[in-house]
């Protein structure tokens, strides 16, 4: 009877699970509320009766105990708590087990992505059985299945007629639950050698990581070769995931030694169930899936560590978090290692000094003083969008920076975004900094009536926003409090929705491929906690399925993944290292234009409420700035580059022309400066431009300056020989105005 109930329950659980980011999300919000947990010096020392010695294997796999691991820092004993977790899971895995035995076996038909049907046994046949069958290398090769679109471990039974995937380490949900499983693994070392408490591991783009509290301790790079060495005996150990579903009841006494946990069961977990994963004395909440076992991961690393706060707030508990990175195998290692050093030159922080483009300073953390240099690339893009806003519609306004809370209480977010907003008061009255525009542009919409002929209204802003976020968050210019971006709010008709976001997507192409960027294209559709009609809902995912078939371009659904206030579209931008970036944002909004009470009179003379499209192409011009100094690797192409050309006379008396051409070309937009160190021999200078990555380098003389010319050559020392300067100058403009990534003299 116990684990009738626990399977019905499982039932619904499986029903109502999403995509793995789904998941992965509601882990993260389970685990956002753990609070600080002390371990006693007496659990310790009754540790020492209990798990005195190495851990033995049992049924199922995996045992308890602990030792002490030489010169990898680890504890022994283990902390108490790790027998008394594995004593019950043991317990209740027996009570599963002989569930499993009593469930009647009846054919069931698998059918497979190619449509083929294999036979199967209910509560016996697995997805590795499935796979097994087709081929031993298919079944060496899986990650994880899915099973009827849910993902599912592979040695767990199938309860009925289903369709089977096998997904491999290429996939993107392969990755993550590899690199989730990895994680447990990274866990199972930190108690094992720090004996704190483990909050959230997830997966990560690039990895994963698991944060811990340890008290007053701390992690350091000397533990790293530690822990990777624990690791790999967890590896070497093949220790088996298992999953079993848990009572709320057993769940409060398997972690009753962690209020964090207690508080999450209590306060998160809204169904009479939930699920653990154990690998070897690890045991802890967990939604899975998993890999089969730990042998599964053949290379891993342990990559950083940092500081950050409990429910990312300054005034909660400080975490330790520690990052890894694994494989399938040694190859990928190999490859990825090599990837970090090419990214580790290509490092915007460190370019940005070397260019002297920006800085930091502790005085303003998170805001970025922008250097003359690095000011020309920021005015460049702002110029560049600021011209397409002109061919495409949109009108620039300008808004307030801050507001009375009044505002955000209407808009909402004051409710829900206050902490991360920079708050003061003001004659007796709260305001703030705008984080973004849209309530003021909603403000703008209403300050007088509004007819459908106006409609669409596209404001566009480039107004400053800042955000409260932790100094521990801050990384150059990805991550910042005070920043601007391509900010603009189209207010349309439902019947325009179509025709807009089409419009939307063609100004992102037109943008991306300038830069260089390919982009994946996602329909992040209705979330399972949303606002307004299922109706309004429906219609709005159609429209932007129109939108997108007609646009062209692949796209994938993203379910579940939507706004709570309108279905959206997420676009990630790949640049030169095939790095994932997500710049641009397209978002339909059906709440704001209610909360405000925007309305516009209907040709019919009624009044009706418009929709409002967020948008934004390159997003955060900082964050942006950033990832094109990383993608160009600080080559800047001469459109965009903060140093086009350097005039190099070959003696102190042709400094007056030096300087004559620097005033032409000056006036003709172009960037351009002169090298007039007496001190420096020529070819010293001409060295210096080149590794400055100015893109040209006009050598002048006597011969030059006689007959009115320059002497071309590159960055890279192509030598493009002797030019007028009027012909260099109407060619340079041209390849400016045509925004060609490479400086190529037509």
């Amino acid at each position: 009877m116990f684990f009738s109930k626990l399977i019905a329950n499982t039932g619904h659980y499986i029903k109502t699970q999403v995509t793995y980011r789904a998941l992965t999300t509601m882990a993260t919000q389970i685990t956002e509320d753990m609070a600080e947990m002390k371990i006693e010096q007496k659990e310790k020392k009754a540790a020492n009766q209990k798990v005195g010695k190495k851990k033995e294997k049992k049924k199922g796999g995996g045992g308890g105990g602990g030792g002490g691991g030489g010169g990898t820092g680890e504890l022994s004993p283990w902390p108490s708590y790790i027998q008394e977790r594995i004593t019950l899971f043991d317990k209740l895995y027996s009570q599963y087990e002989e569930f499993l035995k009593d469930q009647e076996r009846k054919p069931i038909k698998v059918t497979l992505p190619d449509g083929k049907v294999v036979e199967g046994e209910s509560w016996n046949t697995t997805p590795l059985d499935i796979a097994s069958g087709i081929s031993a290398g298919l079944a060496q090769n899986c990650v994880i299945s899915k099973v009827n679109g849910v993902l599912w471990d592979l040695d767990r039974p199938l309860e009925g007629d289903c369709s089977v995937e096998l997904l491999n380490f290429d996939s993107k949900e392969g990755k993550e639950v590899f690199w989730h499983s990895t994680a447990h693994i990274l866990g199972e070392a930190m108690e094992r050698r720090y004996g704190g408490c483990l909050c959230y591991g997830p997966p990560i783009d690039g990895g994963f990581y698991y944060d811990m509290h340890m008290g007053e301790g701390s992690v350091c790079e000397a533990d790293y070769n530690g822990l990777e060495t624990i690791m790999k005996s967890i590896v070497k150990e093949k220790q088996p995931f298992q999953r079993l579903v848990m009572t709320k009841e057993d769940l409060l006494e398997m972690f009753k030694y962690n209020e964090f946990k207690v508080r999450i069961i209590q306060n998160k977990i809204h169904t009479p169930t939930t699920t653990v994963y154990r690998c070897g004395p690890l045991i802890d909440l967990c939604r899975g899936p998993h890999v089969r076992s730990t042998a599964k991961i053949k290379a891993l690393k342990v990559t950083k560590n940092s500081s950050t706060y409990w429910e990312g707030k300054a005034e909660a508990e400080s975490l330790q978090r520690i990052y890894g990175i694994s494989f399938p195998d040694n190859k990928l290692m190999k490859e990825w290692k090599l990837f970090q050093e090419e990214a580790a030159k290509r490092d915007h922080r460190k370019i940005g000094v070397q260019q002297e483009l920006f800085f930091f300073h502790e005085l303003s953390a998170g805001s970025c003083f922008w250097l003359p240099k690095g000011t020309i690339i920021n005015n460049t893009l702002k110029t560049w969008i600021q011209g397409e806003y002109l061919k495409r519609g949109f009108t620039e306004v300008i808004t307030p920076n801050m507001y009375n809370t009044k505002l955000w209480e209407t808009s909402g977010h004051w409710q829900h975004y206050a902490e991360n907003m920079f708050s003061f008061d003001v004659e007796k009255e709260k305001y703030a900094l705008k984080p973004m525009n849209c309530p003021g542009h909603c403000v703008m919409f209403a300050h007088r009536p509004r007819s459908w002929r106006e409609l669409p209204i596209r404001f566009a802003d480039f107004g400053v926003l800042h955000r409260n976020e932790l100094s521990g968050a801050l990384s150059g210019l990805t991550r910042v409090r005070r920043f601007q971006q391509d900010d603009a709010h189209i207010f349309c008709t439902t019947d325009q929705i179509v025709e807009e976001i089409r419009a939307v997507l063609d100004f992102l192409q037109a943008i991306y491929s300038v830069l260089g960027f390919t982009y994946k294209l996602e329909l992040s559709t209705r979330p399972e906690k949303y606002l307004g009609e299922l109706e309004m809902w429906d219609d709005a995912e159609r429209r932007l399925k129109q939108a997108l078939d007609e646009f062209g371009a692949p796209w994938e659904v993203n379910p579940g993944d939507g706004a709570f206030y309108g279905p959206k579209i997420d676009i990630t931008v790949h640049d030169a290292l095939r790095r994932a970036h997500q710049c641009a944002t397209v978002q339909l909004d059906f709440q704001l234009p209610i909360r405000f009470g925007l309305t516009y009179n209907a040709p019919d003379g009624t009044e009706k409420r418009p929709v409002i499209i967020h948008r934004a192409i390159l997003g955060s011009i900082e964050r942006m700035t950033g990832i094109l100094t990383e993608h160009f690797a600080g080559k800047w192409p001469f459109w965009l580059s903060p140093r086009q050309v350097m005039v190099v006379p070959v003696m102190p008396m042709f400094n007056d022309y030096a300087i004559e051409l620097q005033n032409k070309l000056h006036l003709q937009g172009i960037v351009i400066d002169t090298d007039l160190d007496d001190g420096s021999t020529l070819n010293k200078k001409v060295r210096n431009a080149q590794l400055a990555q100015y893109n040209f380098i006009f050598v002048v003389g006597e011969k030059e300056k006689t007959s009115g010319t320059v002497n071309v050559r590159t960055r890279d020392n192509v030598v493009h020989g002797e030019f007028t300067v009027e012909d260099i100058t109407e060619k340079l403009i041209r390849l400016r105005d045509t925004k060609c990534n490479t400086d190529t003299l037509e």
